[in-house]
């Protein structure tokens, strides 16, 4: 089987399902980071957050260029980079790029963070979530691998753990649970 005709759109299929992976990986890591709960591994757990969303950004890029030189959707410029103008499910593929600007936008957000200021981006952050959702939505949508077994299977081991971190975060916040208060690092007063 000559795979050549097809390269772009196996590489666009493939970037696809590992941004899928690793951002809904990264979304669980940034949940456990932001728990209120004292962890003496929240520094590794960051170095491995930013390493995750790195690498999303870097795979949702490669997912829409990669169509660019596919030679059955052709869809130019204006379909990988505009919302809802490309010919291919323009729904489905509009709310992609949309999540793929958002998850842009706040991965570059985190390197802005001393000027927007601490509060401010974790409000901001929150938008994470959407963003996530929405390309769960694309996926879901316009995958041509969305219900096959693997993708289903490789999708359950970080998609399921990260919504129900999810689920569970809003959960409290909804019931207005209060987390204990933070403990000062040993050696530094209150």
């Amino acid at each position: 089987m000559n795979v050549a005709p097809h390269l772009f759109w196996i590489t666009s299929r493939a970037a696809g399902c590992a941004a899928l992976l690793l951002a809904s990986a990264s979304v669980a890591v940034g949940l456990m980071i932001s728990s209120k709960r004292r962890s003496d591994y929240k520094r590794d757990l960051r170095a491995i957050h930013e390493a995750l969303s790195l690498t999303t950004l870097a795979m949702v890029a490669l997912h829409g260029l990669a169509l660019l030189g596919d030679s059955y959707m052709r869809p130019g410029l204006s379909g990988i980079a505009i919302p809802f103008v490309g010919s291919y499910k323009p729904l489905w593929t509009g709310l992609g790029i949309i999540a793929g600007y958002g998850l842009a936008g706040l991965g570059a957000s985190y390197y802005l963070r001393d000027r927007i200021g601490a509060a401010r981006w974790r409000r901001l952050h929150r938008f994470t979530a959407i963003f996530w959702l929405a390309a769960i939505v694309h996926t879901i949508g316009a995958g041509s691998d969305a219900g096959q077994f693997w993708l289903l299977g490789a999708s359950a081991i970080v998609v399921v753990p990260a919504a129900l971190l999810l689920t569970l975060r809003w959960l409290q916040r909804w019931l207005g649970e209060e987390a204990p208060p933070r403990r000062a690092p040993a050696g530094q007063g209150v």
